[in-house]
């Protein structure tokens, strides 16, 4: 019935729908397959970018992570700290890039962009939130300790912290 609530309604044309994640590194419009990335060699092609040899011809284009890496932008921030780190430095970063590494022949949008000493500790940024959060969970499962995330999904910016 028309005037009954809970019924069906139209989208009015003049309303505006607010995306949930704005993501400027993804691409707006679909890319021609294959597309090789000149930095990393990673290939578009079937929808997803992959690690491929790439046809002669290929279109190129900067895949989204390179995108990330030149602009130092990143998706994603790993913050390990306390005495333990310091104790440990050396197998936890052992762990870090073997979380990076494993992640990365699978998902060639994943990551690590830079790991600095600050001031209290070790600072990881990645291409991907995805990555910082595995990297996350996989340093809290090896050496427990506490884990704190925090996700903008506005940004799609995700900061995870842990301590020990």
């Amino acid at each position: 019935m028309k005037g009954e609530r809970g019924g069906w309604r139209p989208l009015r044309r003049d309303q505006l729908m607010q995306e949930l994640v704005h993501d400027s590194y993804k691409s707006k419009k679909k890319l021609p397959e294959p597309t090789l990335c000149p930095d990393c060699r990673a290939v578009f092609r079937g929808a997803r970018w992959t690690w491929a040899d790439a046809p002669a011809g290929a279109h190129e284009a900067l895949c989204p992570a390179c995108h990330r890496i030149r602009d130092r932008f990143p998706a994603g921030y790993v913050t390990l700290k306390g005495e333990f780190l310091g104790a440990h430095r050396d197998e936890i970063l052992h762990l870090v890039r073997n979380r990076e590494a494993t992640e990365k022949a699978e998902h060639p949008l994943e990551r690590i962009m830079t790991i600095e000493d600050a001031e209290d500790g070790v600072l990881v940024t990645t291409t991907d939130t995805h990555l910082a959060r595995s990297i996350a969970e996989a340093v809290q499962a090896a050496y427990k300790g506490e884990l704190d995330f925090r996700y903008n999904k506005e940004d799609n910016l995700l900061r995870a912290t842990w301590s020990r």
